[in-house]
Parts: C-alpha cells; structure tokens; sequence
C-alpha cells in the first residue's frame, strides 16, 4: 500500500470513531428529564464544569501561545503549528467528555428512577464513551495526519516530538487543575459536612455539594481523558520514531501503530455494542467489553502482521501489551476492591491513625506486582519480541483499546454524579441505592483506569526514552559519572516536588472550602434544617480560583527543568534526569492511585453497614482516611503519569535542536 491508501484507512477509522461519538450524543440527550427540581441540579453542576473549563482553557491557551512562539524562534513556525493543533485537538477531547458526562448525569438518574439499574448503567456508559471514542479518534485522525502530510519531510521527527508536546502540556494542566478543583471541593464538604455536621454525602443542605459535583465532572472526566490522550499520542509517535531508526524509511513499519491503534478502535465498538447484546450484571459488561475488545484487537493485529510479511517476533509484544493491561487492572482491582479494603476498614476500629497506617502500607506494597510484571514485559519484548521497537509496540498495543477502556473509566463520574442528584432531588431512596451500586463499581473501574494509565506511562516513557537515546546519540549511562549520577538524583527528587506542590494546593484550597461551609452553616438561617438555600456559587468560585492559581507552578517546574539539566550538565545527564524521574514517579504514581482508590472503598464498605455503619467511630476514621486519599488518587499521583513524559517529550524535543 501506498501512503494515501494507509491515510484513507486511518482518517475513515477516526471519521467512524466519530461517528459513534455522535450516536452517544443521541442516546444521551433522547432521554427525557422530567423533574424540575433534577434538572435545576444538573444545570447548576453543567454551569460550574463550563465556568471553571472556560477560565482552565483561557490559561491554558496563553500558555500555548507562549510555548508556540517559542517553538516558532528556535525550530519553525510549523512546528508551532503543529504544536498549537496537538494542544487544541486534547482540548477539544477533554471538552466534549465534560460536556458527556454533564448530560448523562442526571438522564443516569431519571433512569434509574423511572427504569431501573440496567437502563441507568448504559446511560451512565453511554456518557462515558463520548469520552473513550473522542480520545481514539482524535488521536489516530491526529498523528495519522501528521504521517501522511510530512512523513517525506527530514523534520517529521521533530513535528512529530511538537505535536505530543502539544497534548502533554495541556494534560498536564488539565489533570493538576481538576485534580486540584474537585479534590478541594471533595475534601472541603466532607470534613464538615460528613465530620462535623454529621450530614450525609451530597446532603443539599452542603454549600460544597454543587462544586463536588462539578469536580468530578471536570477533574475525573476531562483530566482524565487528557491523561489517556496524552498517553495514547506518546505511544504512537514514541513507536513511530523507533520505528524508523530501526527500519529506516519503511512505510510498512511506520506505519504499524497507527494500524494497531485502527484495529484496537474497530474492537472498542465492537467491545460497546457487546455491552447492548450480552445483558448479565454491570460489572461483567464492563468486563466483557473490554475482553471483546482485546481478543477481537490479537485477532486482527495478528493476521495483519501475517498478511504483509511483517516480523512476527512484534506480534509477541503485541500481546504481552494487552496482557499487561489486564494483569494491572486485575491487581489495581485486588488492591482496591478486595481483602485489603477489607484491611483498612478493619483497622478503622482503633481510629483514623491506624486506618492511615493501613492504608500507605496497602498503597506501597500495591507497588510490587505491576512493577515486576512491566520490568518481565519489558525484558521478554526486547529480546524476543523486536528489541526497543517491539516494547514501544506493547505500549501502543496497551493503549490501542483506548475506545472502551476510557469508556470503562470515564462510566464512574457520571454514576457518582447521578447518586448526588438523587440524593439532592430527594428522591426514593431505591433510586440512591441504584446508583450508590453503580458508584461502587465505578469506583472499582476508576482505580482499575489509573492503573492502566501507570502500566502504559511506565511503557511510554521507556519509548519516548529510547526515542531521545537515539536522537541524541547516547548508547548507555555511565552510573560511575558523577554528572549523570547527579542527573539522576535530581529527577528523581521531581516527582516528589510535584506532588508536594499539588497536596499543599488542594489542603490550602480545601481550608478556603471548609471556612466558608462553616460560615454559611453558622450565618444562613435556617440551612442546617434545610428551610434555606445554601450559596453554592461561592464555594464553586472557590474551587475555581485555587486550582487555577495552583496549577502553574508544577507545569513551569516541568518544562523548565529538562531545559536546565541540559544545558548545565549535558545530554547524558538529561538521560539520568529522565531515568530517575521515571522509576521514582511510577513507583509514587502507583502508591498513591492505590492506597487512595482502597481508603475510598474501605469508607463505602463501613457506609454499607459493616462495622457500626455510617455515623460509627469506624465511620468517622474512614472518612479521615478517604479525605487523604482524595488528594493520593485524584490530584497527585495522575499528575506523575504525565509528569513523566511530558519531560521525555520535552527531552527529546531539546536534542532535535
């Protein structure tokens, strides 16, 4: 095939990906909201998450300007461009998933309410998939555009390297800042609504309740499918670049990632359309979309591979891609929804001292087992499955079902959200307990997407880190140089900087939030017997202006840092500066996805009725714990994923000058 034909495939691809987006779109809004008081909920949360995503994006967008001109001085005005459509196409992403999750939130009530739990957990799936399918399209229309217009050109690795630039900037904005927002919120309500005022969760009497809505939508949802995004972008061009170092000009090659990330949407649908014929419980749809997608991916991955005489030693990394991804999320799962949850809540007997002492132990001990089964990934894919090129291949090959394993992730705010408008709406409270069931299983799946986005950053940055070996001619680190041992140390101290930086921002920002709780609780008449509105607009401004002002720092530190190293240490140093910066912020990623996602659960498993139940010591110790983990899961162990190659692109970026 020539380079047209490869490009019709990859823009018809994305064209139907689109398709389906839109499809998601019709099922959401057909449905019917046919009670004022959870429509009036539902638009104050859409009016929060577009307030708060209208003031992000007009930050983020000068930051891209400023980038850009840089960019334009030291490369080429193309370059810029091509850095300014990478930046706009994840804006784009993350927009139209908010905008999903704002309209299936409350339709995911009204079915629950007027249909029952299967009616409200496809809608609450339907939702998430404009946001799994949108990531998948845009990126392969994306990069494969990229491929088709310049792949002649001697600057396409650099266009290449600019265009990831552009979607790793503006996910790591968008994870820190919605990180930030809807952890403040989230820990700013519980405090004093759950702890002091001895309310339930999404109580409507909470000032909080609206802006925690709205975080989940803004930081759960489109930060998250920026991060996938971002992911997905650096697999592809990491890949592409190893690719023809290693074949050279070869079109068939280069061309492998994209194809492997066609097949992996064609299996997404079919992975969603599973979901609409195979009807069992919730959690063995989720399941099984996900199979459906993978096992229908090999299949065609490996008669491809076959059919254009392409190596298949590749289709062993292929595989050992998709098995790591499930193997992850199966641990993540373990860690997060079985006997260690079980642990913590235990241990919330004696007090929330002894549920934080569980929970960072389950948190770091969750470190282990992924970690070990990446490094055996890795080692097997480089000597027996293509070398640097076939473990670039298994993090294209983890991520290539984006469609559906987004689709999963991005399910759980939505049920989240639902709960808190059932609960606002004072509805039966079988409606609440519908949705709590299907927040549970999002919770599962939410921790389940965090690990998989670890497993494939570890991955990515290893690609995009041979990618800058290679661009930069370096063909191994002396450890014995003091220089690159310094270099080391210093990236590794990055990822705990960063995360210093984003726990202050949501404890400083979750303080404004429990002040003015306590405020309007003491100064509105008659809230505390719900006869008065509380203010909600207030502590939505609130969030807003804490995250956006707490956002800038870490993005300066990231992108500045790789610059200093290189030129006051060299190239070599910068390698060290990578490597450190990679295994510490994996290692910290996955303790704090995990001992975050299973103090959450330990909280909902004594909310169940376990222990003594809501309101018990046991309670009142977990709920401690959970407002740790907030920030652990949700803020700042996301940020590390795309911490990590963020700098590897900017890295490789430096060297191409």
């Amino acid at each position: 095939m020539v380079l047209q034909d490869y490009f019709l495939i990859f823009s018809g691809a994305a064209v139907c990906g689109l398709i389906v987006v839109l499809g998601l779109f019709s099922r959401i809004t057909a449905i019917r909201v046919d009670n004022e008081k959870a429509q009036r909920i539902a638009d104050a949360i859409s009016e929060g998450a577009m307030a708060f995503l209208t003031e992000e994006y007009r930050l983020i967008v000068f930051a891209v300007a400023g980038v850009a001109a840089v960019l334009a001085y030291f490369f080429s005005p193309l370059s810029a461009a091509v850095f300014a459509i990478g930046s706009v196409l994840s804006l784009i992403t993350g927009f139209l998933g908010m905008k999903a999750a704002t309209l299936a939130n409350v339709r995911t009530t009204m079915a629950a309410k007027n249909d029952g739990e299967h009616a409200a957990f496809l809608v609450a799936l339907f939702g998430g998939g404009v946001m799994g399918f949108a990531v998948a399209s845009f990126g392969l229309f994306g990069v494969g555009t990229l491929l088709y217009l310049f792949f002649d050109r001697p600057d396409f690795v650099m266009l290449l390297t600019s265009f990831g630039l552009g979607a790793s900037l503006v996910a790591f904005f968008a994870r820190i800042g919605g990180g930030i927002y809807t952890k403040s919120a989230d820990v700013g309500a519980d405090l004093v609504g759950k702890v002091e005022a001895g309310i339930p969760e999404d109580d409507p009497r909470n000032p909080a309740v609206i802006a925690d809505n709205v975080g989940d939508c803004v930081g759960d949802t489109a930060g998250m499918g920026a991060d996938i995004y971002e992911s997905y972008i650096g697999a592809l061009l990491s890949s592409i670049i190893l690719a023809m170092a290693t074949y050279g000009n070869s079109l068939t090659y280069a061309t492998l990632p994209l194809m492997l990330a066609v097949f992996g949407l064609a299996g997404s649908v079919l992975g969603l359309l599973s979901s609409l014929v195979i009807k069992t419980n919730p959690a063995a749809m989720l399941r099984n979309a996900t199979y459906v997608a993978i096992v229908m991916f090999l299949i065609t991955s490996y008669y491809y591979l076959r059919f254009f005489d392409i190596e298949q030693t590749l289709y062993v990394s292929i595989f050992l891609g998709c098995v790591a991804g499930v193997v992850i999320g199966l641990i993540t799962e373990h860690y997060t929804g079985g006997k260690p949850v079980e642990m913590i809540a235990q241990s919330s007997q004696s007090g929330a001292a002894t549920n934080l002492i569980e929970g960072l132990a389950v948190g770091m001990e969750s470190t282990v087992a992924p970690v070990v089964i990446l490094s055996g990934i890795v080692l097997i894919a480089n000597v027996y499955g293509g070398g640097l090129f076939g473990i670039s291949l298994a993090a294209v090959a983890m991520l290539s079902t984006v469609g559906i394993t987004m689709t999963v992730d991005a399910y759980g705010p939505i049920a989240d959200n639902a709960g808190g408008i059932a609960e606002m709406s004072g509805f039966d409270p079988k409606v609440r307990k519908i949705t709590d069931k299907l927040d549970a299983l999002g919770n599962t799946t939410a921790a389940m997407g965090k690990g998989f986005a670890i497993g494939s950053a570890l991955l990515t940055a290893l690609a995009l880190f041979s990618a800058y070996a290679l661009e930069a001619g370096i063909s191994g680190l002396n450890l014995l140089d003091p220089t690159i041992l310094v270099g080391v140390f210093i990236g590794a101290t990055i990822p705990f900087m960063v995360s210093a930086l984003t726990m202050r921002s949501v404890g400083n920002a979750a303080l404004q939030m429990v002040f003015e709780v306590r405020r309007q609780f003491k100064e509105i008449k008659g809230l505390m017997e719900g006869t008065a509105e509380p203010d909600y607009k207030q502590c939505v401004m609130i969030s807003t202006k804490a995250a956006l002002k707490e956002m800038l720092l870490p993005g300066i530190i990231t992108v500045s840092l790789p610059i200093v190293i290189k030129y006051s240490l060299g190239v070599a140093a910068l390698g060290g500066f990578l490597v450190g910066a990679t295994v510490v912020g994996v290692m910290l990623a996955l303790m704090m996805a995990n001992a975050g996602g299973a103090w959450d659960n330990a909280k909902k498993y004594i909310e169940a009725g376990n222990l003594g139940g809501k309101g018990s010591s046991a309670h009142k110790a977990a709920v401690i714990g959970d407002t740790v983990g907030d920030p652990f899961k949700d803020t700042s162990g996301p940020a590390l994923n795309i911490l990590i190659k963020l700098m590897s692109v900017v890295a490789l970026l430096l060297v191409l000058i």
